[in-house]
């Protein structure tokens, strides 16, 4: 019984943890654009004028890249989690404010890799179908129809809340002896923004492929798939 009690609590806080620190990301966090192309067009020698020429370069460019963004997000995640996880029991709730700012920051970098800024309400809206695709929440056509650009937001996140919230609660309970739970934090931060990571980078896949009119895949290219931390960390 208090078992279910302390999951309960659990599910709660981090369900308003979690709709919290999105909430603070839609307002402040926001990747620069063209710092972005400039990182892209040094790091990685693109030939990038616009966000367009990312469909001219095509998946074959694109993949590898997000791949590399999506680790290197997981990675900062993990890190994260292993400071925040020596506090076990107590931090696991101001960590998902945290990590909504990674998270967020990881998605807006796939969506401009993929060729998709976000300047537009119409490309902030895509952008937030994307966040709720990436948790794993089924917005259907109905529902964002329906939806203006300022009830459109806070409606997804108060579902991506709900659902991480749900998900989260069972695994983030383990983190209750504060030495041992570092690493556990560390690697359910990792796999965490991972799934989150490779959901959307399959959704902008897939509108990636729209755009250019070359038939969708069901799944990442395996020379593209995130590899794991190592053991140590995990």
């Amino acid at each position: 019984m208090a078992q279910r009690r302390k999951k309960a609590w659990l599910t709660r806080a981090i369900s308003a943890a979690t709709q919290a620190g999105f909430e603070r990301a839609y307002e402040q966090v926001r990747i620069d654009e063209q710092k972005f192309m400039r990182y892209l067009q040094r790091a990685h020698r693109l030939p990038l004028r616009s966000w367009d020429d990312m469909f001219l370069l095509g998946p074959e460019i694109a993949n590898p890249i997000a791949a590399r963004t999506i680790r290197s997000a997981a990675r900062m995640a993990a890190l994260e989690g292993m400071g925040l996880g020596f506090g076990g029991f107590l931090t696991a709730v101001p960590d998902m404010g945290i990590l909504a700012a990674i998270t967020l920051r990881m998605l807006q970098k796939l969506s401009l890799i993929y060729g998709f800024p976000y300047a537009t309400e119409d490309e902030k809206a895509a952008l937030w179908m994307a966040v709720g695709s990436a948790a794993g929440v089924d917005l259907g056509r109905d529902f964002l129809e329906k939806q203006a650009m300022e009830r459109l937001v806070p409606r997804i996140i108060d579902r991506v809340a709900v659902k991480v919230g749900a998900e989260v609660a069972e695994k983030w309970a383990g983190r209750v002896v504060p030495v041992l739970s570092a690493g556990f934090a560390a690697a359910i931060n990792y796999y965490f923004v991972r799934a989150w990571g490779r959901r959307a980078q399959k959704h902008f896949l897939a509108r990636h492929f729209e755009v250019i009119g070359r038939p969708s895949v069901a799944r990442i290219p395996a020379s593209s798939e995130v590899r794991l931390l190592p053991s140590t960390i995990s």
